[in-house]
């Protein structure tokens, strides 16, 4: 786990680097930055806490924390546990909505960190832009998944489905939508269809395990999206139901202009894009925004690597969905449109701390040029 790996490798990782030098004495030195400034989501609203938080306090920063006011009772728990075991010189919990947050971003910081989406990372780089403070922003995206022909179906569904409709969809690494060829297509439907059956039952509705939209205002615009859709559903397990927050697991056929394939989904439909071959899979996904992560499931190495060689995302993961962020030994963190910077682990802790230049000379140098 990530606060375990930070607390086993912190020690080496601060200690201070002397270079080789014929005459003097070169060394690089770690400093915190300061005040960090992490503004977490809603989707996972301890977990992306905590991912951040942890390098950031290992550095030797101190922190504030936004958490999202759309889900109040774990941003309240926050509060509440931070205050009983922080004090708040060293770190400090801010509740509130948009206008709590506008003014805190007038404020200095040494460091942002913003997971949410692109508009309001656009936000928050123009106020960090004002004191120059820099920035990490983690803004997700249409993560892709190609299945190729010569996959295994079977692990291949349930590891989609595990990633598609754990927490309902909405997750920033969650699979947006997947590039499979005409022939391939039946075969994984089917399998998806036995992977939903396996971890939620025949009654989804009912499933303890099945997670509900966050709120009435998503549910509205996941349901908007399937009334404008031109694509064919495949399967939906059951009815939706907006008092309930309830949205099943949807499969649909979709063609490239469909409303689906614009914007991250970050609900639990899943669309299917017919494709011919890998070279079309590589080129669709490059005609659009940079990922936060891309998948592929093949047991070809070649394919493997011209998927990840050829395609632009912040992390590919090969025959599973999501799992890099589980290995603390990985950075964490989009490209282009995704994000910027990174983050967990190493990679964390050189985001939070800065890397000073220290050169020490002696009194005997001139003596050498005479």
């Amino acid at each position: 786990m990530s606060h375990k790996h930070n607390c086993t490798n912190v020690d080496t990782w601060s200690v201070q680097k002397t270079i080789a030098s014929a005459l003097d004495q070169p060394m690089i030195v770690r400093e915190p930055l300061g005040v960090v400034l992490i503004i977490s989501p809603w989707n996972y609203p301890i977990f992306l806490v905590m991912l951040p938080l942890i390098p950031a306090i290992a550095a030797g920063n101190t922190v504030v924390i936004k958490p999202s006011e759309i889900a109040p009772h774990t941003a309240a728990t926050i509060e509440k546990l931070f205050a009983k075991y922080f004090t708040p010189e060293f770190l400090t919990v801010v509740n509130g909505g948009p206008s709590e947050t506008t003014e805190l971003l007038k404020e200095r910081f040494d460091h942002i960190l913003y997971t949410g989406c692109p508009p309001i990372g656009k936000i928050i780089m123009t106020a960090a832009a004002e004191h120059l403070t820099p920035v990490t922003l983690e803004l997700g995206g249409k993560c892709p998944v190609v299945v190729e022909d010569d996959t295994v179906m079977d692990l291949t569904a349930r590891r989609i489905a595990w990633g598609k409709w754990a927490n309902c969809g909405q997750t920033c690494l969650a699979p947006d939508y997947v590039l499979v060829s005409e022939s391939t297509k039946p075969k994984l439907v089917e399998a998806l269809r036995q992977s939903i059956a396996e971890f939620y039952g025949n009654d989804i509705k009912s499933s303890k395990d099945y997670s509900r939209i966050i709120n009435k205002r998503h549910h509205d615009r996941i349901s908007s999206l399937l009334d404008s859709s031109r694509g064919t559903i495949l399967f939906q397990g059951g009815d939706r139901d907006r008092d309930d927050l309830f949205i099943p697991p949807i499969i649909i056929d979709v063609k490239r202009d469909d409303p689906f394939m614009k914007d991250e989904i970050f609900g639990p439909v899943l669309p299917l894009l017919t494709i011919r071959d890998l070279n079309e899979a590589i080129d669709y996904i490059n005609s659009g925004e940079k990922p936060l992560a891309a998948y592929i499931f093949t047991q070809s190495e070649s394919k493997a690597q011209r998927f990840y060689n050829e395609t632009s995302s912040g992390a590919v993961t090969i025959n599973d969905v999501i799992m890099h962020i589980t290995v603390d030994t990985l950075p964490f963190g989009g490209v282009g449109a995704s994000g910027m910077g990174r983050y967990r682990g190493k990679f964390g802790f050189d985001t939070f701390t800065h890397e000073k230049a220290v050169l020490k000379r002696g009194f005997f140098g001139e003596t050498l040029l005479k």
